[in-house]
């Protein structure tokens, strides 16, 4: 320990890049992942068999195959086939693509879930498909949608020390450096955990904040109503 904390200090700055690196993969990742999920998910609801199959085998596809190995595909196979992508880019994909697979289906099932009397309603007053979607269907599911969204945003943060496995210096990646040079396994690995649970408790306390907001918006619209 006594080996540990000065090496430490000098660290900092490159643990700080390696934190801003993570939080940018997680922000890319999700916004990447938002984008997907709402595309799939839409798709998904589809009057057209032939659309709604092609979603379908997509996103059990994204799902049914290894985050690991998709990122590893996207890195080490697509060149082969004459594509080049920056390692960030390839994990941002891979992040986006996979988590959006899963965002897919909230975004159905919470569309799924706004009572039917609702849309009843808007057919009763002549709006059509578009405007039922934006004015009456999705302010109700997008409440429903924000704690699983919550879940996957944590699940993208934590799964974002693959990237340090395509040469990203990302916060798992500074941190093994340390502990490469100080031998102080657990000192290194605990300072992981916690700045990881310090990350993931700022993005909870942001969705919960969210929750609330879209919880007192539906709640306002009621009672004006």
């Amino acid at each position: 320990m006594a080996a540990f904390l000065p090496e430490l200090g000098r660290a900092l700055p490159a643990i700080g890049e390696g934190l801003l690196v993570t939080l940018e993969a997680t922000v890319l990742g999700a916004a990447l992942a938002l984008l997907v999920a709402f595309a799939l998910g839409l798709a998904s609801r589809s009057r057209a068999v032939v659309v709604r199959g092609a979603t379908r085998f997509t996103v059990e596809f994204l799902r049914g195959t290894s985050l690991y190995v998709q990122l590893f595909w996207l890195f080490f196979a697509l060149p082969m086939l004459g594509f080049r992508l920056e390692p960030m880019v390839c994990g941002v994909l891979a992040f986006g693509l996979n988590y959006g697979a899963y965002g897919a289906e909230v975004v159905r099932g919470s569309i799924a879930a706004v009572p039917a009397a609702q849309t009843e309603a808007a057919i009763a007053l002549g709006m059509g498909p578009g405007l039922r979607l934006r004015r009456i269907v999705l302010p109700q599911a997008y409440a429903l949608m924000i704690p699983p969204f919550k879940n996957l945003l944590i699940q993208l943060l934590k799964a974002t020390p693959l990237l340090s496995l395509v040469t990203v210096a990302d916060l798992t990646f500074q941190i093994d450096q340390l502990r490469s040079a100080t031998g102080g396994t657990a000192a290194a690995y605990l300072l992981l955990l916690l700045l990881y649970f310090g990350v993931a408790a700022l993005l909870g306390a942001g969705m919960n904040a969210l929750e609330r907001r879209a919880k007192e918006r539906l709640g306002a619209v009621g009672g004006d109503a």
